[in-house]
């Protein structure tokens, strides 16, 4: 999948620190605002949570009255969760502002509790979680555990009667 730039904000005299550029903290919260709604939109779930998210690189500043760009590309997908990257660029030069190679959200219950997501029969194996598969999902998992040859065992040895 490629990069695809879904969301623009503009930089206000509210998202300024001391140094006149954008804060970065008000940058995160976007970034993770637009990857949430990014996988929550592609997981088909409104329960999600940020899990965790990768060295940030901070490449160059974004000042007053810049329109910057938010970037989300799938990295990775799991039973419970998804992966993105994220860049974030000036629209008018291009110019990349901040870049983060992973960032984890989760689907999960009422509880809490991790759950597999509309995407989940992409990452394969076992599902062991409080919403069960269907049964004809994805199964090549299991045939790899039942596919070995029988062998009978070596306490039972052919007598020769029959059993009762």
């Amino acid at each position: 999948m490629s990069l695809i730039f879904r969301t623009r904000k503009a930089v206000k005299p509210a998202d300024l620190n001391c140094q006149n550029t954008l804060f970065g903290g008000r940058l995160l919260s976007w970034i993770d605002e637009e990857c949430g709604i990014y996988c929550a939109c592609q997981m088909q779930t409104k329960s999600i949570i940020t899990k965790s998210m990768s060295e940030i690189n901070f490449k160059s500043p974004a000042y007053l009255g810049d329109v910057i760009e938010i970037g989300v590309e799938t990295v990775e997908v799991r039973r419970p969760s998804l992966t993105v990257s994220c860049t974030v660029r000036d629209k008018v030069s291009g110019r990349e502002i901040v870049k983060i190679d992973r960032i984890t959200f989760v689907a999960v219950n009422e509880a809490g509790k991790p759950v597999r997501h509309a995407l989940s029969h992409l990452a394969g194996g076992p599902r062991k979680d409080d919403q069960p598969a269907s049964l004809f999902a994805d199964l090549s998992w299991m045939t790899k555990l039942v596919s070995r040859p029988w062998k009978k065992p070596e306490a039972e040895v052919d007598t020769g009667k029959e059993r009762v």
